[in-house]
């Protein structure tokens, strides 16, 4: 195998995970048809310290993580949480996945054909993939794991229709390994959609437990769950991709940055990832004992503005005043130390989608964002600090959680708000607990950290405006803005694309429809001392799996 082959499954394995069964024989071969290569991995142009580390693959290597449990179980049907719980434990992976750079790569499917009007899909499954029980991973397998999604999720947050029509046609060749997907509309570039965890292949005939014990293809496989506390996952012995450098990893949940800090110090956990309290982050930056790893992603820390009708924030005065009064480049440079680039855009400015010619109708100017309440009526009558909008005390229901500095983010927010004159009632949840609110619409403003591109564009990120999309669970509705989207989905051409990106993120900056509070930059920190015999190096861990989409 190439050097390269052998670390690419290195970098991947640290997170996955996959449940042990027994019984199933080898994967079945077919001849490969004549079809379209996909691109090739360009992982080591991007990420060549991963590629060219050295690597002990000793057998009895284990590994303790510190992590933010997200959501409950490893589900992809369940939520997109657990989708990407399923992901980054190494669970299960796609059919395609993307690497630094944005290019679809092969995965589960080498290579694939399409019509010429972008409705028929053949997908050539790899030759010899084995799910963790040792059961193949072939094209009828691959359909019963979407026929299931569609099936299960219905009940689901995770919405698998958002990546593929629930009415397309799946249709298995068993002699050539092939799924042919026949879609009701032309799809841009359905590869892309198949990235995404929630579109993550399952072993659907053996898996009985799909919340803790979900059998995949990934590099571990789920040993030991225990809700609130952790997950323990252990080497896949049929990983198509080869050796795998833990004989098991212990994932232990630890929502307090704090504490992940001082359990890397006192040695209880080997590897910890966003650790966003600046003090203990500059602390262990400065310590040689430690390696701290800070890569800029394409993710937006995003306050969702609750503007359904009858909702404070129905007011677009008082939305823009409140954008006027939110300060992000001291939140961002200095309030979390450099974790986040600030920007006022819903999507990150390193991404090609015309950030620079954006215009930001409300720059930070806390004294206009007086005078335009002031102007339209919103003012204090009773004299307790709390202004009025239409005779109720505007106090807005503020829900986050603690996680990639979320907690620190809304309680500066709801200082420079109190500032103004608006009252916050401040919740800080768990991460299931602000999903449920931002599902439920409970909530005035819900603020959380989403990945913008998760299908190579950021159309299902920003489903979360389109008022017809089923996942509007703000309230937003612009005419505009919906036949755009819509006129979005049936555009082929890239130049085309980006300009109708643009003019979406105008139009939500426009209508003051959600506060962005910047970009985040992903951290990850490792003691530098020996586990089972061998140095723990970052080349194994990397964020590739963890945040399955960062930036170059």
């Amino acid at each position: 195998m190439k050097k390269f082959q052998k670390l690419t499954a290195l970098v991947l394995s640290v997170l996955l995970t996959a449940g042990v069964m027994t019984g199933c024989g080898s994967s079945d071969s077919g001849s490969t048809p004549t079809t379209r290569p996909v691109a090739e991995n360009r992982e080591g142009e991007v990420n060549q310290q991963a590629y060219e580390a050295q690597h002990d693959s000793a057998t009895d290597r284990t590994l303790s993580f510190g992590i933010q449990e997200y959501s409950i179980g490893i589900d992809p049907a369940q939520e997109v949480n657990t989708a990407w719980n399923c992901s980054r434990y190494g669970i299960g992976e796609c059919l395609f996945r993307f690497d630094n750079s944005m290019n679809v790569v092969p995965w589960l499917c080498d290579s694939y054909t399409v019509s010429d009007d972008h409705t028929e899909w053949v997908f050539h499954i790899r030759d010899g993939v084995q799910f963790s029980d040792g059961c193949p991973c072939n094209a009828a397998a691959v359909k019963a794991s979407f026929e299931r999604l569609f099936r299960d999720g219905a009940a689901g947050s995770s919405k698998p229709k958002t990546f593929l029509a629930e009415e397309s046609v799946m249709t298995v060749d068993d002699t050539s390994n092939t799924l042919t997907i026949v879609t009701p509309a032309p799809v841009v570039d359905l590869t892309k959609n198949l990235c995404y965890p929630v579109m993550i292949i399952l072993d659907v005939e053996h898996t009985t437990d799909y919340v803790s014990a979900s059998i995949g293809t990934g590099p571990y496989a789920a040993s030991k769950f225990t809700e609130h506390v952790g997950m323990t996952v252990v080497r896949n012995e049929h990983y198509w991709r080869g050796e795998v450098p833990y004989a098991s990893i212990e994932l232990i949940y630890m929502g307090d940055a704090s504490a992940k800090a001082m359990a890397l110090q006192a040695g209880q956990i080997d590897l910890a990832e966003n650790i966003t309290n600046i003090a203990d982050l500059h602390k262990l930056r400065d310590d040689p004992d430690y390696t701290v790893t800070i890569a800029s992603g394409v993710r937006t820390g995003i306050c969702h503005l609750n503007v359904s009708e009858g909702k404070l924030l129905n007011n677009e005065t008082l939305r823009h005043a409140i954008m006027k009064a939110i300060d992000r480049e001291t939140m961002c440079s200095v309030t979390v130390g450099g974790l986040y680039t600030a920007g006022f855009s819903v999507l990150p400015s390193n991404l090609d989608f015309g950030y620079a010619n954006l215009v930001n109708p409300d720059p930070y100017d806390p004294e206009e964002a007086m005078a335009i309440m002031d102007a339209a009526g919103i003012v204090d009558t009773n004299g307790d600090g709390i202004r009025e909008l239409d005779g109720k005390e505007i106090v807005l229901k503020y829900v986050t959680y603690p996680n990639r500095c979320l907690d620190t983010f809304a309680e500066a927010v709801m200082q420079q708000l109190n500032a103004v004159g608006i009252g916050i009632d401040l919740i800080i949840s768990d991460g299931a607990g602000q999903w449920d609110s931002y599902q439920s619409g409970n909530f005035d403003i819900n603020s959380s950290n989403w990945t913008t591109v998760g299908t190579g564009d950021p159309c299902e990120y920003m489903n979360a405006w389109w008022s017809v999309s089923g996942a509007d669970y703000c309230g937003y509705q612009n005419d505009e803005y919906d036949a755009l989207f819509a006129k979005l989905q049936e555009t082929f051409d890239d130049t085309a694309r980006k300009e109708i990106i643009q003019r979406l993120q105008q139009i939500l900056i426009d209508d003051a429809a959600a506060i962005p509070l910047g970009y985040y930059n992903s951290s990850m920190i490792s003691r530098n001392s020996a586990v089972g015999g061998a140095a723990i190096n970052t080349a194994d861990y990397y964020w590739v799996t963890t945040d399955i989409y960062p930036a170059a």
